[in-house]
């Protein structure tokens, strides 16, 4: 596996990998898990070579939230990434990734706005804006990433779709299924934060989820099956919750009942300083 952190070896080694075939990229922030690595293993499955990228994007974070304590183990992270056979690891410093006077902001209406977009404002811009330079950085011909992050994943799509992406185009950005521990709690790197009793608690986010989605398939009210699983969280030691919504599965459009289309829950909760979010398809 080649380890590369400049843009012009960078260049050279993608230029020479996608002579054998198709190249996909999973972009993560490190801190690696089994959620990353089935990605990439479906990543291993579409294409002749996989490059995963590693970057802390300090765009997405807003004022108090968890850059600086956000976990960073690339020497660990590449053991891992070497034994899944990925050819290329891409891993930029700051400072190549937003060279000095950098300027540039890609902002994605409709689909990022609410939930995380909500909460965390000016979050998605720098989702679309580290996303898009990536996808110019290595060309893939395809992208995977986790459906934990489902609305980060349609900002995306929609990025894509706009600016006519090509390498790749939004039909070939991936979405690959949640994993999750055996309790159910959905994988993610800040499952670190957790402290013993907090990850003992956390499992009520996935219980009180998948509840809420059989209320709303029997006939339930959405509204008020939404606030049953708030008070659900909140008894089960989730000191807030930032969001439960009901939305449809591709617009993100809000909805108060369970029409035709294909619809998701999704919810985001705070339990001591962490902040989880999850979603379950409904329907």
């Amino acid at each position: 596996m080649q380890t590369i952190n400049r843009i012009d070896p960078l260049r050279s080694a993608v230029s020479a990998l996608r002579l054998d075939g198709p190249l996909a990229l999973v972009p993560t922030m490190g801190a690696l898990h089994e959620g990353h690595l089935s990605l990439v293993r479906e990543a291993k499955r579409l294409a002749a070579h996989v490059a995963v990228s590693i970057f802390v994007n300090p765009l997405q974070f807003g004022a108090g939230e968890d850059l600086d304590a956000y976990p960073r183990q690339l020497a660990r992270d590449a053991a891992m990434l070497e034994r899944e056979g990925v050819a290329l690891l891409w891993a930029p410093s700051v400072e190549v990734m937003y060279p000095s006077g950098f300027a540039t902001n890609i902002s994605v209406s409709g689909v990022s706005e609410g939930l995380c977009g909500g909460s965390r404002p000016g979050h998605f811009d720098g989702v679309a804006t580290v996303v898009s330079k990536l996808f110019h950085q290595v060309q893939p011909d395809i992208a995977l990433f986790g459906e934990k992050d489902w609305q980060q994943l349609a900002v995306i799509r929609r990025m894509a779709r706009d600016l006519d992406l090509t390498q790749p185009h939004a039909d070939a950005i991936f979405g690959v299924p949640i994993m999750r521990e055996a309790d159910g709690l959905a994988m993610s790197s800040r499952n670190a934060y957790l402290t013993s009793d907090e990850r003992i608690q956390a499992v009520t986010l996935a219980i009180a989820m998948r509840a809420t989605v059989a209320e709303i398939l029997g006939g339930g009210e959405v509204a008020v099956a939404l606030e049953k699983l708030r008070e659900a969280l909140l008894a089960g030691g989730f000191r807030s919750v930032d969001y439960a919504e009901l939305r449809e599965a591709n617009s993100l459009v809000a909805l108060d009942e369970l029409g035709t289309s294909s619809a998701r829950l999704l919810v985001a909760a705070h339990i001591g300083r962490t902040r989880l979010i999850d979603n379950i398809a409904v329907g």
